[in-house]
């Protein structure tokens, strides 16, 4: 395979710049030639490059530094991606330059001769000599060294020496680099001229709050930048685990669904609930019990406590601005309301222009939710601030199944990047913690309605049914994470309202969360977007009106 690529490279004329490596980012012609020619054409293709469905302009060099090995020099290369819809995206880039008999990888970027010398730039990555001079650079850091590029040591991180690298996994928006098989480094892709959320959270947890229930920070890679310090990597604890709570629950969900026919329960019998109605573990009835098992609502209950005391460890520290608890006001409002309405018509947009994509219950939904656009908006605009008794904190803010990992019969969070969509300032703003929880519950709501779909011939229900069945869990999925969550997250002293007010912020974040969803189902693939626009019609109970 590696020949084979090689070979493929070889058979392109090679870029000819007449200066050396050495020199290579300092020279205009290299770095012309490097953004448009040689980047334009490898960019597009790579997983973490966030820009696929807008239109490439140019791509600018907006900085470099070199890093040196014993062996080799490699640069790391800033980049600004310039689209011509009117908006740019930053993005990071370590490069190498290999000669043909020291090339160990397939991932080319492109053939070149520099200096004379005929070889291949690669990302560098994809070099070990690169990857353990990352690690040494973190193990042997000095934070009284002043330097463009700053390695950090966690006070969790043991003085170790470098034993192996590998990387996790497929290559998502960003890279994970395996350590000695207990330690993982995240390499930020797409950039922000800012500390990224992930690191500061990450960090925060571990050192100020000690909190066990997310990998523990030991170390980072950050550049000073002229407009403040940009996030390139961030290392944790690699934590053991069975996967994530997604595929768990997808697990748990179909097993649910199987025990429909295999112990002959009948739907429409099952005791229903209302939406947000707490229940402790002694209040859930047995035909619930029998039906969905134990276990899983034993597991829900973990995975709210785990919730309310990552909420606590966020909102209890005094000292550090970032993370001080603070109170509702008029300009969070504003913010709030001008972002909703402004994501709700774009939603509105998106949804009439896809209607014809739509059929059966995806299409009555998507009428009943255009006939009740005003009330929608309305729900929305009566955000009253004044009325808010709860704090705002520093959330995870794209909480979901998929961000949990599974150990056992214990959980572990992580991922604090925040919403993909939002922008780097808006992931930092202080939210209540309920909208953490409400995204919990509309991962809940597709892991029910994922199984419904992927296994429509399995289960001898017709699928209306089945969305009924499914409603029914779902409710109680949500009463029983909702009472532990509360009860552990005012022990904690963590201030999020009373009744009405948990009751108004669940059913705003929910409601915000699914018409988000919309957007994305609608594009990607319109036979799902019933999933978001039950959720919705669920949370504004049309079928009571």
């Amino acid at each position: 395979m590696k020949e084979k690529r090689i070979n493929e490279a070889e058979f392109q004329n090679p870029f000819v710049f007449k200066t050396d490596w050495k020199n290579a980012f300092e020279d205009e012609e290299f770095v012309k030639v490097f953004s448009s020619d040689i980047l334009e054409n490898y960019i597009i293709n790579k997983r973490w490059y966030g820009g696929k469905a807008s239109t490439l302009k140019y791509i600018e060099v907006v900085d470099s530094f070199k890093i040196t090995s014993k062996h080799n020099n490699y640069y790391g290369v800033l980049l600004e991606v310039n689209f011509k819809e009117a908006f740019f995206q930053h993005y990071f880039m370590p490069i190498a330059f290999m000669l043909e008999e020291e090339l160990d990888t397939n991932t080319i970027i492109a053939p070149v001769e520099l200096g004379g010398k005929e070889g291949f730039l690669v990302d560098a990555l994809h070099q070990e000599d690169f990857r353990k001079l990352l690690f040494d650079k973190i193990i042997h850091s000095n934070e009284n060294t002043i330097s463009k590029v700053n390695f950090h040591k966690g006070v969790k991180l043991p003085d170790i020496e470098y034993v192996s690298s590998k990387f996790m996994g497929v290559e998502q928006s960003n890279t994970s680099i395996i350590y000695n098989e207990n330690l993982v480094l995240k390499i930020f892709r797409r950039i922000y001229i800012s500390m990224n959320p992930d690191y500061e959270i990450s960090r925060f947890l571990t050192e100020r709050m000690n909190f066990k229930s997310s990998p523990e920070y030991k170390g980072s890679i950050s550049v000073n930048f002229s407009e403040g310090d940009i996030t390139l990597g961030l290392m944790q604890e690699l934590v053991p685990n069975q996967g994530d709570a997604w595929k768990y629950m997808l697990e748990e969900v179909d097993r649910i669904f199987s025990n429909l026919s295999a112990k002959k329960i009948k739907i429409d019998k099952l005791p229903n609930i209302e939406l947000f109605q707490k229940l402790r573990l002694n209040e859930v009835p047995p035909e619930i019990i029998d039906w969905a098992g134990l276990s899983v609502i034993l597991r829900i209950q973990t995975l709210a406590r785990r919730t309310a005391e990552m909420h606590i460890a966020l909102g209890s520290d005094i000292h550090e601005t970032a993370f001080t608890p603070t109170t509702y006001n008029g300009d969070y409002t504003v913010w709030l309301k001008n972002r909703l309405t402004y994501q709700f018509q774009n939603r509105l947009n998106i949804l009439e222009n896809n209607l014809h994509k739509l059929d059966g219950l995806a299409l009555d939904l998507a009428n009943q939710f255009l006939d009740n656009k005003k009330s929608i908006r309305k729900l929305f605009l009566d955000f009253d601030w004044t009325k808010m008794k709860s704090e705002r904190i520093r959330i995870h803010g794209d909480y979901h199944l998929g961000q949990v990992l599974v150990n056992g019969d214990d959980f572990y969070i992580l991922d604090f990047e925040g919403e993909p969509e939002s922008t780097i300032r808006d992931r930092k703003v202080k939210q209540p913690p309920l909208k953490d929880v409400a995204g919990m519950f509309r991962s809940f709501h597709y892991a029910i309605y994922a199984t419904i779909f992927n296994n429509k011939d399995k289960y001898p229900y017709e699928q209306k049914e089945l969305f009924q069945a499914g409603e029914v869990l779902f409710k109680y999925f949500v009463g029983v994470f909702l009472q532990t969550y509360v009860e552990v997250a005012q022990a904690g002293n963590l201030n999020i309202g009373y009744n009405k007010e948990i009751d108004f912020l669940l059913k705003y974040c929910l409601l915000e969360k699914a018409v988000y969803e919309l957007g994305y189902e609608l594009n990607s693939r319109p036979r799902w977007s019933v999933i978001p626009l039950t959720g919705i019609a669920s949370i504004m109970e049309f079928d009571k009106n």
